[in-house]
């Protein structure tokens, strides 16, 4: 069976971990954790960047760093994954959805602009797939409302917006390094503070609302507790692992973005032909490699898809549920606003194998499998299941 996602450690990854081991400092804030910070650092225009246990408390340091709290309202995309928004809901403010384009699945500004009131306080956007959500046209809406901008960017670390990288555009923004994403350390993630003025509270409260940064550079001869925070440090051998990934990235990177373009050129006359829709790339986005997915006309024809392509030894799953119409989501959201795209994103999209160590002949065997597929055949399939 072709898997949807297999972890490839092929560098130094084991070899730092066993180092960190060696060295006898495992928790976090190690020498380790200080060199994943700067490389990440680096590839996001030198903002302070902290390591984090994971991207949905990398958001949840966002949303205290914000002091977001009963009363407060965020938005956020309706097609996302369940921390976008519950790490806003934890804190206490309400988490209001919003309808994604029909073109790059992203929040619609549109959708945005119409939910903003006296009680927005920040906007958080997904770079769906690693494909830019018009971050600077957002920056633009909130900056125009007084509002805080946040980039949930757990899909695109490496991807950019008119040549600037995605996760500069907000105060704050967030990365996932989760066993799914292009580079990984199992579990963890990282929070990208551009806001110089929110860094040194950033420190604090991932010290369990310690001032313990400040004691281990000497700045002050003891530490203490400070803030209401929590134990968000990633451990060093993570750290490890991480700094081992993002040492080979670009080779990462290169690989993903190759199998992507076969999958982009080879498909196009079959996807034409069954009324299937691919990924669109926006002229002004380098996309991360994240993430293929097609999608079908239908939730019929998609579930008669993923079918075919598993009695072919191939996993290709489908993706979000529309968080707005989930039954945690009724309870705590509003339930006149209609995200219809959202609702036909959830209903058809289909995600393809896509790692670097996809193998040629694997990669042949998912392209045969797919077109061996028709959305008629897979319609006459199904009814026939039914009958």
């Amino acid at each position: 069976m072709i898997p949807f996602n297999r972890t490839s450690f092929d560098g130094n990854e084991v070899q730092y971990l066993q180092q960190a081991i060696t060295n006898g400092h495992t928790a976090g804030n190690g020498p380790f954790t200080k060199q994943a910070e700067e490389m990440l650092s680096h590839m996001h225009q030198g903002s302070a960047t902290l390591l984090t246990t994971s991207c949905t408390h990398a958001l949840e340091m966002a949303a205290r760093l914000l002091d977001l709290g009963p009363g407060d309202e965020v938005i956020v995309p309706s097609y996302t994954f369940v921390s976008t928004a519950n790490a806003f809901l934890w804190n206490g403010a309400k988490p209001v959805f919003a309808d994604i384009r029909t073109d790059t699945l992203n929040i619609d500004p549109e959708s945005t602009k119409s939910l903003i009131n006296d009680r927005t306080k920040a906007i958080c956007i997904v770079h769906y797939a690693g494909i830019g959500a018009e971050p600077d046209h957002f920056a633009e809406i909130a900056g125009r409302r007084g509002i805080t901008l946040i980039e949930d960017n757990a899909h695109g670390l490496g991807a950019t917006w008119k040549g600037r990288p995605l996760g500069t555009f907000g105060a704050l923004s967030t990365l996932s390094f989760h066993e799914t994403k292009n580079i990984t350390c199992g579990e963890g993630g990282a929070i990208i503070i551009n806001n110089p003025s929110l860094i040194e509270r950033a420190e604090v409260l991932r010290e369990k609302g310690t001032d313990r940064s400040r004691f281990l550079r000497g700045q002050v001869d003891k530490y203490t507790w400070v803030d209401n925070g929590s134990s968000w440090v990633m451990s060093d051998l993570l750290a490890g692992v991480l700094v081992g990934q993002l040492e080979r990235f670009s080779e990462i990177q290169k690989a993903r973005l190759k199998i992507w373009n076969v999958y982009h050129s080879v498909l196009g006359d079959w996807a034409r032909r069954n009324g299937i829709n691919q990924p669109f790339i926006p002229e002004h986005s380098q996309h991360s490699g994240h993430m293929y997915y097609l999608r079908f006309p239908d939730e019929m024809s998609r579930d008669s898809f993923i079918t075919h392509m598993r009695d072919r030894d191939v996993l290709a799953p489908f993706h979000y549920q529309a968080l707005s119409s989930s039954p945690f989501g009724r309870m705590i959201g509003d339930l006149h606003l209609e995200h219809k795209h959202t609702a036909a994103a959830s209903d058809t999209i289909v995600r393809l194998p896509l790692f670097p160590s996809l193998t040629a002949d694997e990669l042949l065997q998912v392209l045969s499998a797919i077109r061996a597929f028709s959305t008629t055949e897979g319609e006459d399939a199904m009814n026939d299941s039914n009958a």
